[in-house]
């Protein structure tokens, strides 16, 4: 096996893209990044890191990296070829705030790493993919699904800036430029109740099939179903819109959301886990 890396984003996704579609749900993650920079690369100010690992008999892994986030890894048909990841991702001497992936692919990855590097590392989210074809009827709450528009950009700044906050997790990202870009590919939406009261993000980002989060409501709003009502409407505007399923993530930790989300229809596919590594503090 050998790993090569590719400098021309269109060589990548012509070599890659089959391979990803062939585990649509699995790499609807890698998928959506592929999309975003082909199609908003402003989003992604630093070139990506794009690998893949490959023998006779076709393609074992996939890794991207669009700095300054996480290496993302792909399903893996011989876990060996993450070593080839881990060696060639150290070699390029920038250091990487984590990875994630599917459960057994991440581990071994993070145990090449550590034999490599020493680092130590530590699990920061236990995620589940869910896929729905068709939303189940759900009871709806007061408002109605609306898209977010310029006006609406302060409210996003201050809800982002709350969402990353009680997640927990370090977000490179500005929320200036996260929000800039939902409103641009025009991806964020608002449930509305005489007042936006909950958020979520989705748009088709793979051929045939479209990516929902983050969502979010606000402390004051929720328990009212509002989170519920939001992600049905998208989900329902997506399909209406020619996509023939939706994905999307849930935090294992959080067990109210992962019950409304199969209420609306979604279905789980597999286990994602999220870590980051850990580095010394400098004296």
């Amino acid at each position: 096996m050998q790993l090569r890396r590719f400098d021309s984003l269109q060589e990548f996704c012509d070599r890659a893209q089959d391979y990803l579609l062939q585990y649509e749900a699995e790499h609807n993650l890698l998928l959506g990044i592929l999309y975003t920079l082909r199609h908003y690369p402003e989003r992604y100010p630093e070139p990506p890191y794009l690998a893949i690992v490959e023998a006779d008999n076709g393609i074992l892994a996939v890794a991207i990296r669009t700095p300054p986030y996480k290496l993302v890894l792909s399903k893996v048909m011989d876990l060996d070829a993450l070593q080839l990841v881990a060696h060639n991702v150290q070699e390029q001497g920038k250091p990487i705030p984590g990875a994630g992936g599917l459960v057994t692919e991440v581990a071994r990855f993070l145990q090449s790493w550590q034999a490599l590097t020493g680092q130590p590392y530590q699990r920061v989210m236990e995620m589940r993919i869910h896929q729905l074809t068709q939303v189940q009827p759900v009871a709806t709450a007061k408002g109605h699904l609306r898209l977010a528009t310029e006006d609406d950009r302060p409210l996003l700044l201050d809800w982002f800036q709350a969402f990353v906050a009680e997640i927990g997790e370090v977000v490179s990202e500005t929320p200036e430029r996260m929000v800039e870009t939902g409103l641009k590919r025009q991806s964020v939406h608002l449930w509305d109740d005489g007042t936006p009261v909950s958020w979520a993000s989705g748009s088709q980002s793979l051929p045939t099939a479209a990516r929902i989060g983050p969502v979010y409501t606000p402390l004051e709003y929720r328990r009212k179903g509002y989170a519920t009502a939001c992600v049905a409407a998208l989900s329902q505007k997506l399909l209406d819109q020619g996509c023939d399923r939706c994905f999307l993530f849930t935090d294992l930790a959080n067990p109210t959301s992962n019950h409304i989300y199969k209420q609306i229809g979604y279905h789980p596919v597999c286990d994602w886990h999220d870590y980051s590594f850990i580095f010394e503090e400098q004296p």
